[in-house]
């Protein structure tokens, strides 16, 4: 159990992390824990419109896809080309001293979802973009004008036909409209579901 708990403080380490992109594009901020968390949910929920695909699958390999980055850091597109981080060392020396089931299980998923081969890892691959892409979205609905940009690249990175669904309905959503859909009931009458 000890290595366990030390394998649970090093995922920690995620909620802690910062992805390094934002810089570049000069606006926004999020840990690699965020990051992982939506695009688990993304991936699982398009899984399950997918007959014959794992949900769970996808939704653990987004879970465990950047483990690695407790210990390499998160590398963006602009520094992954002059730097390369050994992401298998590291998540073979963070999974060694775990029982081997669980070591094992933990390195099949990320290797599957590294490989994107079985359809359930394209997905994941999706959903890691689509998850991108909502942040972008969300920038360039604020003002940003770089996230325009740099969603015409990340559109071209979708792979399935679910996922290029999605992504053009992300696109085509503004980031707010979710909670400004019930203007009356929610600004007017303050959530106040008596009759006026």
């Amino acid at each position: 159990m000890k290595a366990l708990a030390d394998f649970v403080f090093e995922a920690g380490m995620l909620k802690k992390m910062v992805r390094t992109g934002y810089a570049f594009l000069g606006g926004g901020r999020e840990t690699v824990a965020e990051h992982s968390f939506r695009a688990a949910l993304i991936g699982y929920w398009l899984a399950l419109e997918q007959p014959g695909l794992d949900a769970a699958r996808v939704a653990l390999m987004l879970l465990h896809h950047d483990l690695a980055e407790a210990r390499t850091g998160d590398l963006n597109y602009v520094n992954k080309r002059y730097c390369q981080a050994d992401e298998a060392k590291a998540l073979d020396h963070a999974t060694r001293r775990l029982a081997p089931a669980l070591a094992g299980r933990v390195r099949e998923l990320v290797e599957e979802f590294n490989a994107g081969q079985s359809p359930e890892a394209q997905l994941a691959h999706d959903a890691d973009q689509i998850d991108f892409m909502v942040e972008l979205k969300e920038q360039w609905d604020q003002g940003n004008p770089n996230a325009e940009r740099w969603l015409f690249y990340a559109l071209k990175r979708i792979r399935t036909q679910a996922g290029r669904q999605l992504a053009e309905a992300v696109l085509e959503a503004k980031w707010s409209d979710w909670w400004f859909e019930d203007r009356e009931e929610l600004w007017v009458r303050n959530g106040d579901r008596q009759p006026r």
